[in-house]
């Protein structure tokens, strides 16, 4: 594997299509922006119109001919999800990059409008359908590749079928953790089906290690401005930190069901590499589990 993933290296992208989910701010925005460097034509799914309007303008400012388009998708609404893919579906017969991007992290206790808690939703649950509902697409389009953004979140996670939406008692890094592990449970069993099924796509996974991008915005400010000081000891900038999930899009040797983060001190920083992930994420059975909760849950039944 070459763990010397240089994206100035990469060849053009043109004629491939991205959806980048969360592509305003942070990782996302990164992401777009290299894409949009190697002439893809990059879909911006993002929630909000305004930010989406703004980072596509600061995009067009360092890439004056990047392919960028703007379609609304708020993860935490099925009905949106549904919207989003329905209008993607309409306009495109191809997708070569499916980058599930998009998260919120340790937020306040609140539900979704489907019951979900907001992490598992956002997180989750709206890439899992969104996942499902362009698969037949993604599978139609030679060499094309899903991305799940976990995080070292994971490493504390476990899926509790007892109270997954966190309505008998809410942690918020315990919501956050398991959200995590199940977008890396999910990435692991998606490639196992699609093999299965004789499907040459590639799901794969990534971590970004630690950054300092909006998602952090739930941080206690106490521990932030105590942390900030550590900060380049610790963390890299989103620019380093987007590097994992595009070597998992874009390096020619990747295969199905690989895990990709920074390969410095624990995993929280350096060059992007092939990385292992906790017991907990491989286990086939708990998998399964994830997988039907998930169909029934959504109210989608995937055709893998």
């Amino acid at each position: 594997m070459n763990s010397m993933f240089d994206i100035t290296k990469v060849p053009t992208q043109k004629g491939r299509i991205a959806i980048v989910t969360g592509a305003n701010a942070g990782l996302g925005f990164e992401t777009a922006l290299a894409l949009g460097k190697l002439d893809a034509k990059v879909i911006m799914a993002c929630r909000s119109a305004a930010k989406a309007e703004a980072a596509k303008k600061a995009i067009l400012a360092k890439v004056p001919g990047a392919d960028l388009e703007i379609m609304a998708l708020d993860l935490s609404s099925l009905k949106s999800v549904r919207a989003f893919a329905a209008a993607y579906l309409a306009k495109y017969h191809r997708l070569d990059l499916l980058i599930n991007n998009a998260g919120i992290m340790i937020p306040p206790y609140s539900k979704t409008e489907d019951g979900f808690e907001s992490q598992m939703g956002a997180n989750y649950f709206g890439h899992f359908l969104l996942t499902g509902l362009l698969l037949e697409t993604i599978n139609k389009t030679p060499g094309a590749r899903i991305v799940a953004l976990s995080s070292k979140a994971h490493e504390g996670g476990k899926i509790d079928f007892e109270d997954m939406n966190s309505e008998k008692s809410y942690g918020k890094f315990k919501a956050y953790s398991q959200s995590k592990l199940a977008c890396l449970m999910f990435a692991y069993e998606l490639q196992r089906r699609l093999q299965a099924a004789g499907h040459k796509t590639l799901s794969v996974a990534a971590h970004p290690g630690v950054s300092n991008t909006e998602l952090g915005k739930y941080f206690p400010r106490v521990l932030y401005y105590l942390f900030m000081p550590l900060y380049p000891i610790f963390m890299h900038k989103p620019e380093q930190a987007a590097l994992p999930q595009l070597m998992a899009a874009l390096d020619p040797d990747v295969k199905g069901g690989e895990y990709f983060g920074p390969t410095g001190f624990n995993g929280m920083k350096g060059k992007p590499g092939k990385v292992e992930s906790m017991p907990q994420s491989h286990d086939k059975s708990v998998a399964k589990k994830l997988w039907e909760a998930s169909e029934k849950l959504t109210g989608f039944t995937f055709s893998v």
